[in-house]
């Protein structure tokens, strides 16, 4: 406690009159009050704590009126600061890494693919499950070889559609070897696609003729139509040497990926592919007719020897192009009207297949003039 005496009456009887109302004086007013106080009493002060606040009393010392300045007992310290609600979301602690919300690219992986080769290459993953279907249940009809030349087509229009970006023909023009030899490729199936064509649009008029020929069972007629029938079968028959090995087929494993870059690969890559299941469907459908329509008669010798090759081809015909076999028609004239009218039942259907056949084969074979012409383009531009 610090005492306080000789005080000056006008002080004395200030601090009475603004402090005797209060027991306590907060630091700023006691401040004030002791600087008006003498020097040697103002020192006492200036090394009390400056979070203090100090009180006032009144003593009866000594018979004079006294007044003590004393720190109080328990005063808490208080210190200004600023809280905010939530933490910032920027805020981590030193020791936690930031969160990155942004994608890096990193030069060591491939740019993105384009658009239409991730979809190419789904259509290309489709065909292939069509064709793994048919080994699965051993049985090829007219609606699985159709459903087969509707996703070839669809492929043919996409790989269309990527030989007319403009990477895609700077990527062509730059390999001048491959780029030729696709283009024989592609023409190679358009002329076996047009031959095709060709061939069964004279099945179908054959087989209009020999429906009338069935109804009046004239057996010469329907002589001349089996004729022609195996003579289209072994026409179309040649049409599958003659694109079972392309040049493009497996080129797309040789591409330079040190000096061309992650594009022209993945599109040589592409090419390859359609090219692979183009062949893939294309044998399947001229194995499939020449298996169904081809003479079945042989000499007892002949068959012994080719028993094992007739057993892995019986599966390869399609079902509804071997309702209608040659011993059935022939000698139509001792058959019974039950007979025949069952024989021109079947004719009917075998007509509807082909027609069917037709109809999808000639969207493929647009679909690879459509294909060529766009490849031509990137020639020229």
């Amino acid at each position: 406690m610090y005492i306080l005496t000789e005080l000056n009456k006008n002080i004395v009887g200030e601090i009475r009159k603004q402090l005797f109302s209060k027991n306590s004086v907060t630091l700023p007013r006691a401040h004030h009050l002791i600087l008006q106080l003498p020097k040697p009493h103002q020192l006492a002060y200036i090394n009390a704590p400056c979070s203090s606040s100090f009180t006032i009393s009144k003593s009866n010392h000594h018979n004079n009126s006294l007044f003590s300045l004393s720190p109080p007992r328990m005063v808490g310290v208080f210190r200004r600061s600023l809280s905010f609600p939530n933490k910032p979301c920027g805020r981590s602690s030193p020791s936690s890494k930031p969160r990155v919300s942004h994608h890096t690219r990193s030069i060591s992986l491939p740019c993105r693919s384009h658009p239409l080769i991730s979809h190419v290459n789904h259509e290309i993953s489709q065909l292939k499950s069509w064709f793994s279907f048919a080994g699965e249940t051993h049985s090829r009809t007219t609606s699985w070889i159709t459903d087969g030349l509707s996703l070839l087509k669809d492929v043919q229009e996409t790989l269309a559609d990527i030989l007319q970006l403009p990477q895609s023909q700077e990527s062509l023009r730059n390999r001048p070897v491959f780029f030729e030899n696709l283009l024989e490729d592609l023409l190679r199936f358009v002329d076996a696609y047009g031959i095709f064509r060709t061939s069964i649009l004279c099945l179908r008029e054959h087989q209009s003729a020999a429906q009338v020929a069935l109804r009046k069972k004239d057996d010469e007629k329907i002589a001349s139509y089996l004729k022609s029938r195996r003579s289209l079968a072994r026409d179309i028959a040649k049409l599958t040497s003659s694109i079972r090995e392309p040049k493009t087929k497996h080129q797309h494993c040789h591409v330079d990926n040190v000096n061309g870059t992650y594009g022209d690969a993945e599109l040589a890559s592409v090419i390859g592919d359609v090219i692979e299941v183009t062949v893939l469907v294309s044998v399947a459908l001229f194995n499939g007719v020449y298996l169904s329509l081809r003479a079945t008669k042989t000499t007892p010798f002949i068959g012994f020897l080719k028993r094992s090759e007739k057993k892995e081809k019986l599966d390869e015909g399609i079902v509804e192009l071997k309702q209608v076999e040659e011993k059935s028609l022939i000698g139509l004239s001792k058959k019974k009207n039950e007979e025949v009218k069952s024989l021109m039942k079947r004719m009917m259907e075998l007509e509807n297949s082909i027609r069917e056949i037709e109809c999808e084969s000639e969207k493929v074979f647009r679909g690879l003039i459509s294909t060529r012409v766009s490849l031509l383009n990137a020639l020229t531009h």
